[in-house]
């Protein structure tokens, strides 16, 4: 009998053989009730047909009788016949016989049947009776595949059926030969005449359809008798095999609206059953009717898609199955539409998502639905960024046109609506939820709420989003759930949440970026991180909305940021409200004047309620409400804070009024005590101050919260572990808790969650199965995250509730464990079937119920269900040989036998006050059989004299120590023990020591025993041991192993181990060769360290002549095994093969193979299950053992290779890919690992294959595997699909590239712009455009490099389309061309043009000096002007103190700003700044000990600031200051002295008798004393020469009637105390005659001189 497919062996089958008694009962009245209403569904339909239905009616009948003759020859040998099952099987060899699909013969419409209850009960059709008789939570699985009763499960089913569809055939072949058919044909001898008459109806046909269907029976017989032949030669035993894909699946990409069909051929025996999936989810071709179309022909199975939409752009499998294993190929189906075409299927799914208003149907009001979730989403996981659905199909019954469900989808229990992130959608039976971009808010627990009037049913499952890979190694997650709060005119108030991994290292504090809406420039609001996860962002534009995000910082780097929050605007809340209102009533073209006071002039009154609503360490929130008295016009607000030890009260926001009344203040120290009040103001002026604040000190007035505590966690399935924990106390605004997990043992710790929960429970999924976890927990708030809570005890991950038996102890049974249904991403719990052992091991094991749960199994019962199994599973060949065999071998095995010799070293390894538990050594000779147990003999010892012995077990012990019960206390009594094997009892042992039974209380474990090495190589071993038999108080929770040499003292034991293992077993490296060595074992609990096992050994480190190794082997066909073997083996040896040093008979997994001296083990289905040592022993031998390990990297390796071997592939150095050449044409191109002479490939085009021509050149370089084709340019028709097939004997390969949309364009553009620059190469031209230079002495170069250019070639240079004259000519020697443009400024602004030109063509290059590019350009120049600034150097003046600095020269977009002592100086009269040509000053006049200090210029290029500072203080200061004094005085001597202002010639000429009144002006402070002077000497007044001084300011020198002698020279002398001041003038006195005289004589000399 053939061994059961998996998913027979777990499930009730429509099978009569596997069909349940009482079952069988009640679904046989069920469906005799159903059976009128399903009539449609067992006769078939005519468009399903292609036949007339005449031809319907006559082979319905023929192929009904030959089934049930079948079947009731079926029914004598088995007393489980049904005739359900005869019904079934008819309605569908008709249906197969006629084409028809799966859904045109099930008997009725399952699906309703099976749909979960409602929240109302549905009424039962069974009695009850009928339902105490059903198991608990019993559902009837639904199989989908080709055939819906279950046939091929014997195969001399099968070959009756074809015998009776032979038979049929071979008749009607005769009956047509005739030209008629015979339609109906009664075989019952019992039936009347008149039923005859009615059934045997002849039908005359045409001539054309008799040859027709003549034709086709021929064929069918013939089809027939070559299968009857080919079965009667075929041998099932050496044909079976897995499946392989002949032909794989191809990916393809289509347009909308156009057909897509995918082919695969697949071989294995039995024939492989194909089963198509989209996204992992079974395709029902029922579903959605006309859609798929899934055909399978001659081994060629096509899955074809009508009518693709955006929808059906998935990953498609076909997945091949059969006894032997199951395989499956993948293909991708890319839909792509066109663009600005109109989405009538998301048009039609708005309107059917509408809600329904009440639940009035047109069958009634509130008719009954059941709503059924079909193809359910499973617990997920995600990663930012990425994309994710969520979807299931729905069923309701009744179905009603045009009246849809309601459909909702929930996070966390709050509605989800579509918005950027994500986008529901309904199509009509299916309901998705898709992610466009995955982020952590998004983490949540998903439901989808389907609601049909007033009942509605829904499904959950939950979402695990992880975090990105961060662009830092060690870099901090992002936070999440940013959020704009409090926002008015002023301030925004951001949001966010802690991440739960930091990167490593603790997060310092976050970043926060705003952006204004419409924008994309992203701008940091604080310049260091804030640790408190709320901060108000200030320096915003009222009226403005913003966008906010969040980064993380530790000390490794900035983490990415987090989701942006939806844009706040910088409003107040009532000015919000009074924009988002509309009138309630239509205009009425009425004014209404209400006359009110007049309000200006009104001081405001003071605001109330001021109060401190938020402080932490980084700001402070004041609020309070404004004024009553405030007048009509608005008002600000001044804030004022005053430090508590200072009483001095300072205005914070003195340049920037609130308009607000909220306001955050920073740059407050923290520590400090502050009290703050508020002052309103408007155009009448400054009202008087609010109350002041209570004292508030600047810190976080939010504490961390405390650890959570009592961290318990449970098993929940396979896959998940549910955690809970009490929750943190006296925590305040509490955002929720991160969970994390850790293998025990790893000390790598994983989040379980990225969004805090909230409440004390969390169910972590995604865990391994099998593997053992510790939890902890930590509280989170804005405050930030807690302390780490203590871990919780260890607990193994494995489903809560299991059922069934238990996978070790009935392999054949599960693929899965029981009550759980494996789903990607987690476990969810199921009802268990029932199933009934003799259904599925056959009738000879007269029914023992398996046990509920394997968890209830004990040791003994374990071995028994084990054996009994093991006995009735139908055996492999070589078993069932080896039985054969071993009955003719028994005799002479039994001869070579003998007992086993005693054991020895018999101890106490326990004691008790009525029981004592001994240890000893098993027999050092084992007789040549294995032993099967032992048996134990005890006496009394009384004052030295022994009694009789007793037995102590009448039923042998199978470990080497055994508990001896109801002795009494504190007796000595002796023991000896004796061994058995299969040729009987051995001689007993010596006698032991005396021991007294007395009670020990010893807290710490028993020692272990059992120990034995084995796998002895010179450098190591492998040790093995048995745990303690007595554990002490508390469970052992490891091992120390300990090793000396065998001749060391005790005090050389040294561990082997730091850590206690928890293996029992241990490779021992780093031996000597050669050396002899002791091993002991102690055990380990929670009360320390028991004591040491005996001894193991001693042994020496060698390797032994002839040993050998494990070798790992793959085959042709894919095959992975394990081979070794030994030439040192007797008649007796046998090999014991083991994992993890733990047996592996009857491992469903593997496959054991002996023959010889040589043995193999083969791997059925390689994967990660099957990771560990694998070891083989051989028995009756001198310790002969070797391993294998196996770990991930090793079955990766294996599995690829098995791959490779199974279906050899061309190895690829390199995948398809395309370049650009220098002319512009493309070039495809990949290389193979190497190729044969005999290589072939094939170039594909868009699934056409295209040839050598003059549009494609082809060219193979077998040597270098490099495998090309150009093409001179691509058009528009080159889109699509490029694909490279290669072969090469027996191993194929292939690579694709797919140049569709963007991807082309961007191909295209840039092979024509390669085309365009190679034609410009020709003539001239640039090798580097025109760019910019500043050089050190500030000037602006434009320079571009030339290439290809000669003598004839002209350059010219040209500003907005000016030509600019050059003065030096350009020789091109270094191919640079230059332009200098020396102080350059705005009028230099423009767009300048150099070309090169000559007879074989020109070259242009421009460059744009406008706008930005401009302004660019001008920094660089500020930056090259500020770096040329000098230091800054002090100068005296006479007005005060200088500051100055020389740059190159000055532009006036140099912004330049003076500080002092780290404040912007505000310039006065006082305190003066300009620029004098090239020097910058600072004036500062009249300086006082206030102007010390620190003071920084800073040059602002327009993106940096670049500094100079000087210090202004102490002797720099004392000396500028004295300095300044003394040219001050000096100016003020220089100012008050006495001095002549004018009035006096330097010359006089005067005639004789003339009168002489000359007057001046004098000044000084004090007024000055006057002299005057006649030829050095002093003169004093008199009648003839007057001299006068009036007011102090005027001077009179009068002469009456000058004479000769008054000629001469003469000073004016001011002094006062400043000092004094000399005025010279000359006075000349002529006589006239004299004059005329000399006038007359002037003329006679020159007549002479001619």
């Amino acid at each position: 009998m053939m061994s059961l497919p998996f998913y027979q062996t777990l499930q009730q089958h429509y099978d009569r053989s596997y069909y349940n008694k009482d079952l069988r009962t009640t679904t046989s009245q069920y469906l005799e009730q159903e059976k009128k209403s399903s009539a449609i569904y067992t006769h078939g339909s005519a468009a399903y047909s292609s036949r007339s239905s005449a031809a319907h009616r006559q082979e319905s009948q023929a192929f009904s009788q030959a089934a049930e003759a079948s079947y009731q020859h079926r029914a004598a040998e088995s007393s489980f016949a049904s005739a359900v099952s005869r019904k079934a099987a008819s309605a569908y060899d008709y249906g197969y016989s006629h084409g028809l699909t799966d859904s045109s013969l099930m008997l009725e419409d399952y699906s309703s049947k099976l749909s979960p209850q409602t929240k109302r009960a549905k009424k039962s059709l069974l009695s009850g009776e009928e339902k105490e008789n059903l198991p608990s939570n019993y559902i009837m699985p639904i199989f989908s595949g080709r055939q819906v009763h279950v046939s091929g499960i014997e195969d001399t089913e099968e070959e009756r059926i074809k015998e009776a569809a032979a038979y049929i055939a071979q008749r009607n072949l005769l009956a047509s030969e005739e030209g008629l058919t015979t339609s109906k044909r009664s075989t019952s001898s019992k039936q009347s005449t008149s039923t005859l008459q009615q059934e045997e109806i002849f039908e005359k046909k045409s001539r054309k359809v008799a040859i027709r269907e003549k034709a086709e029976r021929l064929s069918l017989r013939k089809t027939l008798e070559e299968t009857e032949a080919f079965h009667r030669k075929l041998n099932e035993d050496h044909l079976l095999h897995a499946p392989e894909f002949v032909i794989k699946l191809r990916s393809h990409t289509v347009w909308e609206k156009e057909n897509v069909k995918l082919y695969c051929s697949v071989a294995g025996w039995p024939e492989p059953r194909v089963t198509w999936y989209k996204n992992q989810v079974p395709i029902n071709v029922h579903a959605n009717p006309g859609k798929y179309i899934i055909e399978s022909r001659y081994g060629m199975h096509t899955l074809e898609i009508n009518k693709c939409d955006f929808e059906d752009t998935a990953q498609y499998r076909a997945s091949a199955m059969n006894v032997k294993g199951e395989l499956s190929a993948y293909a991708s189906v890319v839909v792509k539409r066109y663009k600005g075409e109109f989405d009538e299927t998301r048009f039609h799914a708005g309107f059917s998502t509408l809600p329904l208003s009440s639940a009035v149907t047109p069958y009634g009001y509130a008719s009954k639905f059941e709503i059924h979730f079909d193809d359910k989403f499973d617990v997920s996981f995600g990663r930012e960024g990425e994309t994710l659905s969520l979807g299931c199909r729905v069923v309701i019954t009744p179905e009603i046109k045009h009246f849809q469900p309601e459909v909702q989808w929930y996070r966390n229990g709050t509605p989800v609506s579509s918005s950027k992130w994500v986008e529901t959608h309904w199509s009509g039976d299916r309901a998705t939820l898709t992610f466009s971009h995955l982020n952590k808010e998004d983490e949540g627990l998903y439901t989808v709420r389907v609601r049909m009037g007033e009942y509605y049913e829904q499904y959950s499952a939950y979402v695990f989003v992880r975090d990105a890979d961060a662009e830092i190694e060690g870099a901090p997650a992002s936070p999440l759930d940013v959020v704009g709060l409090d926002a008015n005119k002023d301030y925004i108030i951001v949001s966010w949440k802690q991440p739960a991994v930091d990167g490593g290292s603790p997060i310092l504090g976050y970043f926060i970026d705003k952006c204004e809406v419409g924008t994309d420039s992203w701008s940091q609001c604080n310049d260091t991180p804030v640790k408190f996860a709320r901060f108000p962002v200030t320096g915003l534009i009222e009226g403005r909305s913003y966008i906010f995000r969040v980064r993380a910082v530790n000390k490794t780097g900035i983490g990415l940021p987090s989701r942006v929050s939806e844009p706040v605007a910088a409003l107040d809340p009532d000015e919000k409200a009074r924009l988002k209102s509309r009138p309630s009533a239509p205009w009425t073209g009425q004014i209404i004047v209400t006359e009110e006071e007049p309000g200006e002039g009104i001081v405001p009154g003071p605001p109330t309620d001021l109060s401190v609503t938020e402080a932490t360490q980084s700001y402070v929130v004041l609020s309070w409400k404004p004024p009553k008295q405030r007048g009509h016009e608005g008002i600000l607000y001044f804030v004022e804070k005053c430090e508590v030890e200072t009483e001095s009260w300072q205005r914070v926001n003195t340049e920037l009024p609130v308009k607000s009344p909220r306001f955050a203040l920073f740059d407050l120290a923290e520590g400090k005590s502050y009290r703050f009040r508020v002052r309103c103001s408007n155009s009448a002026g400054v009202g008087e101050p609010s109350e002041a604040t209570e004292v508030t000190v600047v810190g976080d007035k939010l504490d961390i919260p405390k650890a959570p505590g009592n961290i318990i966690p449970s098993r929940n399935t396979d896959t998940s572990v549910v955690v809970t924990w009490e929750e943190s106390k006296d925590a305040k605004e509490l955002v929720g808790y991160y969970i994390e997990s850790s293998v025990v043992g790893s000390g790598k710790w994983e989040p379980c969650n990225n969004n805090p929960v909230k409440g004390p429970r969390f169910t972590c999924h995604g865990l391994a199965t099998g593997q053992s976890y510790i939890f902890r927990v930590r509280a989170v708030n804005a405050a930030g995250l807690s302390e780490y809570s203590q871990d919780s005890e260890a607990i193994e991950v494995k489903a809560a509730i299991g059922g069934g038996v238990s996978p070790d102890v009935w392999p054949e049974l599960s693929d899965a464990p029981a009550g759980l249904t494996d789903s990607r991403g987690g476990m969810h719990e199921t009802s268990q079937p029932a199933f009934e052992k003799d259904a599925l091991l056959g009738s000879k094991l007269n029914k023992p119920s398996p046990p509920s749960s394997s968890h209830n199994l004990g040791q003994t019962e374990v071995s028994k269900v084990s054996e009994t199994v093991q006995e009735e599973l139908a055996p492999s060949p070589q078993k069932a040989d080896l039985k054969e065999k071993s009955k003719s071998d028994d005799l002479k095995k039994k001869k070579d036998r003998a007992a086993p010799s005693p054991p020895y070293d018999i101890t106490c390894i326990e004691s008790f006050r009525d029981s004592m538990v001994l240890g000893w050594k098993q027999p050092d000779k084992s007789g040549g059989a294995e032993i099967t147990g032992y048996y134990v003999n005890y006496r009394e010892v009384i004052d030295g004299v022994p009694g009789q012995w007793r037995e102590a077990n009448i039923k042998a012990v199978s470990e080497e120590a055994y508990k001896i019960s109801n002795l009494k206390e504190n007796t000595v009594y002796q023991f000896q023990v004796a061994a058995m094997n299969i040729a009987g009892l051995g001689a007993p042992s010596a006698v032991s020591e005396c021991f007294k039974c007395e009670e020990w209380t010893i807290a710490v474990p028993g020692p272990p025993h059992g120990l034995k090495y084995s796998e002895v190589r010179k450098t190591s071993l492998v040790l093995q041991w048995k745990p303690p038999i007595h554990s002490g108080r508390t469970p052992v929770t490891g091992y120390f192993v300990d090793m000396k040499e065998a001749k060391a003292k005790d005090d050389q034991w040294r561990g082997l181990n730091e850590a206690a293992i928890k293996n029992k077993y241990l490779r021992v490296q780093g031996l000597q060769e050669g050396v002899s060595y002791v091993f002991r074992v102690r055990a380990i609990n929670q009360a320390g360290v028991g004591k040491p096992s005996d001894l193991a050994g001693p042994v020496v480190a060698e390797t032994r002549p002839g040993t050998k190794e494990v070798v790992v082997n793959v085959d042709d066909d894919g095959v992975i095994s394990l081979n070794f073997e030994c030439d040192q083996m007797t008649a007796n040896s046998e090999f014991i093969w083991s994992k993890d040093y733990v047996s592996t008979e009857d491992s469903p997994r593997l496959d054991v193979e002996s023959k010889g001296n040589k043995t193999k083990l083969t791997f059925k289905d390689l994967g990660m299950e099957d990771l560990g040592i694998y070891s083989c022993d051989v028995t009756d031998t001198d310790g002969i053992a070797s391993s294998y390990l196996i770990d991930e990297e090793e079955v990766k390796r294996l599995l690829a290779l098995s791959q490779e071997h199974k279906f050899p592939t061309v190895p690829a150095k390199s995948e398809l890919a395309v370049e650009i050449l220098e002319k512009g044409q493309v070039r495809f191109w990949m290389q193979a690992e190497k190729l044969s002479s005999n290589a072939k490939v094939n170039f594909i085009f868009n699934d056409k294959e295209v040839f050598e021509g003059p549009k494609y050149k082809m060219h193979i370089d077998r040597n270098t595997g490099i495998i090309e084709m150009f093409m001179e340019k691509l058009l528009d028709e080159d889109e699509g699909t490029y694909t490279f097939q290669l072969q090469d004997g027996r191993a194929t390969g292939h690579s694709t590239l797919v140049l569709i949309g963007d991807v082309y364009k961007k191909l295209q553009k840039e092979a024509e712009f390669q085309r365009q620059e190679w034609i410009r190469k020709q003539g001239p031209h640039f090798a580097e455009y025109l760019s910019w230079e500043v050089t050190g002495e500030c000037n602006v170069l434009l320079k571009c490099k030339v290439a290809n250019i000669k003598k004839e070639t002209h350059i010219l240079w040209y500003k907005d389309e000016r030509e600019i004259s050059v003065d030096e000519k350009h020789d091109f020697k270094d191919g640079i061309c230059t332009l200098l443009i020396t102080e350059f400024s705005k009028k230099d602004a423009g767009i300048y043009e150099v070309v090169l030109k000559d007879d074989r063509g020109k070259d242009k290059s421009r460059l744009k000096l406008v706008d930005e590019a401009f302004q660019e350009l001008m920094t660089e120049i500020c930056k090259k002007i500020a770096l040329s600034a000098t230091d800054l150097k002090i100068q005296s003046t006479a007005e005060g103190i200088r500051l100055y600095s020389f740059v190159t020269y000055y532009l006036d977009d140099l912004k330049v700003n003076w500080s002092h002592n780290g404040t912007a100086i505000k310039y006065t009269d006082r305190v003066k700044s300009g620029v004098t040509g090239q020097q910058i000053w600072l004036q500062i006049n009249e300086p006082t000990p206030n102007d010390k200090g620190k003071y920084v210029m800073e040059l602002f290029d327009g993106k940096t600031g670049h500094q100079k500072t000087v210090d202004l203080s102490g002797d720099a200061y004392d000396e500028a200051f004295a300095e300044f004094q003394r040219l001050k005085q000096a100016a003020i001597a220089e100012k008050n002295r006495a001095r002549v202002m004018g009035g006096l010639p330097d010359v006089v000429t005067i005639q004789e008798g003339k009168a002489l009144n000359l007057t001046c002006n004098v000044w000084g402070d004090p007024t000055p004393e006057i002299s005057w002077l006649k030829n050095e000497k002093s003169l004093a007044s008199d009648d003839h020469c007057s001299l006068r001084f009036e007011a102090g300011k005027t001077a009179f020198f009068t002469i009456n009637g000058v004479t000769t002698s008054d000629s001469g020279k003469y000073g004016l002398v001011v002094k006062n105390k400043y000092g004094s001041e000399t005025s010279d003038f000359t006075i000349s006195v002529f006589i006239p005659e004299e004059e005329a005289r000399v006038a007359a004589a002037k003329p006679e000399k020159g007549a002479k001189s001619k």
